[in-house]
């Protein structure tokens, strides 16, 4: 089946008056896109950003409309010229094909060979893995898929860092990627930690996706630059402590993530946008950190520090 998507192109003033409308019509299931709310969005999340990618932002530049859709056939057609009559104000429509609504997301997801030894595989997938470390992964539950360059620079780091008996802390675990990956790769044990509640979930599944269970992949929500008894609760004596966060988090982090660190530990840290390099790089060593690495690719940047 066909469906047709009907959009109501609306200033941002009215989109309330609109959705009444077509909700007095009988349509349901409406979808609202508007900049000014991306724009908020944007405005009160930086500590999660430093960068927004063109594309997002030109598909709202100047944007407020309502969408709705319905079936392409005879009464879906119908319903189409009662609605454009009674809304008494132009409408776009488009023809969409039919398909998995659900599971459609999955076919932009392939396998993803990192660095030297690992491959990405998404968990719904079988793939050679030609003498690397699968990591298996449900990218569509978290932040963390192994396909943004953060990652894999984190990734192909943890290659050279992880191994039998060391333990890793990860700051901003998300989907639990880079703990999964040092357990993978070696480490003893990983703690996680993130200020998404629903990140702990989302990470201790895909631990088990790989065969790790709670006992040695432990993972808790928490704001770790604000809340003290979080920092206590993690504790220390750590050989890894990785933050793949952006340089808002990664400034602050660096004056006192040291506490977390064993004595010959190391602290990778990346999401880092090259117009903040020089800030980050001034707090790491004023809060008396060696660069031992600096990594970058596509204008995001890793650094690995002792």
């Amino acid at each position: 089946m066909r469906w047709i998507e009907v959009t109501v192109p609306t200033a941002p003033q009215e989109i309330d008056r609109v959705c009444d409308a077509l909700a007095a019509l009988g349509v349901d299931g409406l979808s609202i896109e508007d900049e000014s709310d991306l724009q908020d969005f944007l405005e009160h999340n930086r500590q999660y950003w430093d960068y927004v990618d063109d594309s997002l932002q030109q598909r709202f530049a100047g944007k407020s409309r309502v969408k709705f859709y319905l079936t392409d056939d005879e009464p879906g057609r119908s319903e189409l010229q009662r609605i454009s009559a009674a809304l008494n104000r132009p409408v776009e429509t488009a023809l969409m094909e039919d398909q998995d609504w659900e599971n459609g997301w999955k076919q932009y997801y392939e396998p993803i060979p990192v660095g030297e030894r690992l491959l990405i595989v998404p968990e719904w997938m079988e793939a050679e893995a030609a003498g690397r470390t699968v990591l298996r992964l449900d990218p569509g539950i978290a932040f963390g898929t192994g396909s943004h360059a953060t990652t894999r620079m984190c990734l192909a780091e943890l290659e050279h860092l992880a191994g039998p008996g060391k333990r890793a802390l990860d700051l901003g675990c998300g989907s639990g990627i880079l703990g999964i990956a040092a357990l993978l790769l070696g480490c003893d044990s990983v703690q996680g930690c993130d200020i998404d509640p629903k990140a702990p979930e989302a990470a201790v599944r895909n631990a088990a996706l790989n065969a790790i269970g709670p006992e040695r992949f432990a993972v808790c929500a928490g704001d770790v630059l604000a809340d003290e008894g979080m920092r206590r609760r993690l504790g220390g004596d750590y050989d890894i402590v990785l933050a793949n966060i952006v340089a808002d988090v990664i400034i602050p982090l660096s004056a006192f993530v040291r506490r977390f660190m064993a004595e010959n530990g190391v602290f990778l840290c990346s999401g880092i946008i090259e117009s903040r390099c020089a800030e980050v790089e001034a707090a790491l060593r004023k809060n008396g950190f060696t660069i031992l690495a600096h990594d970058s690719e596509e204008e995001w940047n890793c650094y690995l520090c002792r």
